[in-house]
C-alpha cells in the first residue's frame, strides 16, 4: 500500500498541473498561444503532423502549472512528513525550491512532449483529433494509449532521480493510466472535456 501511496505522492504536482492545463486552455487568456505545434503542417501523406490539439499553449500550460504544483507541493513535503518520506524526488536529492522548479518543469514538459507521438500515429491512421472515432482493438488500444502516453513521459523524470526497475516502471504507468482513466470521466462530467475518452 505505501507503494501505491508513493506513487500518488511523487507524481500529484503533475497530475494537479494536467486538471489546471485543461481549465487554462478553455479560457481566453494569452490566445495568443493557441497555435497548434505542427504550425498546420502536413506529414508527407499529406495530413496534419499532430492537429489541431496539441498547442503551444497547452506546451506552456504544464511547464508553468508543473512548476507551481511542484514547488507548493515541496512546500507541504516538508522534512519529517510523511509525504517527503514517500517521495521519489526527494529519496535522492533534498526539498529545494530550484529542485522543485527543475522537476515541476522536466514533468510538465514531459507531459506535453509523450502526448505528441500518438498523436502523430493516429492522424496517419485518419483518426479526428480529439476523438475516437475507430471500433474494436484499435479503440481499445488507442484508449488506452490516450490515458498512458504522458505518464510514460513523467515516470521517466522520476526514473532520471530516483532509478527504478523497469517492471516497476510499468507497473508505475498502468497505475498512472488508470488515474488518468479516472480523472478523465470527472473532467468530461465537469465539461472540461468533450468527450470521456
Amino acid at each position: 500500500m505505501d507503494k501505491l501511496a508513493e506513487m500518488y505522492i511523487t507524481l500529484l504536482p503533475v497530475i494537479l498541473a494536467g486538471i489546471m492545463n485543461m481549465v487554462w486552455c478553455k479560457i481566453k487568456l494569452c490566445d495568443c498561444l493557441k497555435k497548434p505545434v505542427d504550425l498546420g503542417r502536413n506529414f508527407k501523406d499529406g495530413r496534419r503532423i499532430f492537429g489541431d490539439n496539441k498547442t503551444f499553449k497547452g506546451f506552456v500550460g504544464m511547464v508553468i502549472f508543473g512548476v507551481i504544483f511542484t514547488v507548493l507541493w515541496g512546500l507541504v513535503c516538508s522534512d519529517g512528513s510523511y509525504a517527503a518520506s514517500h517521495n521519489y524526488f526527494y529519496r535522492n536529492f533534498d526539498n529545494t525550491l530550484l529542485y522543485n522548479v527543475l522537476i515541476g518543469a522536466l514533468s510538465g514538459l514531459a507531459y506535453a512532449l509523450f502526448e505528441l507521438p500518438n498523436s502523430f500515429l493516429k492522424r496517419r491512421l485518419g483518426i479526428t483529433p480529439g476523438k475516437n472515432d475507430i471500433s474494436g482493438a484499435k479503440r481499445v488500444f488507442f484508449v488506452f494509449l490516450d490515458q498512458a502516453d504522458s505518464i510514460f513521459g513523467c515516470v521517466l523524470v522520476v526514473c532520471i532521480f530516483c532509478p527504478m526497475p523497469i517492471w516497476f516502471y510499468f507497473v508505475y504507468v498502468l497505475v498512472g493510466a488508470f488515474t488518468h482513466i479516472i480523472l478523465n470521466m470527472l473532467l468530461y462530467f465537469c465539461h472540461l472535456r468533450k468527450n470521456m475518452f
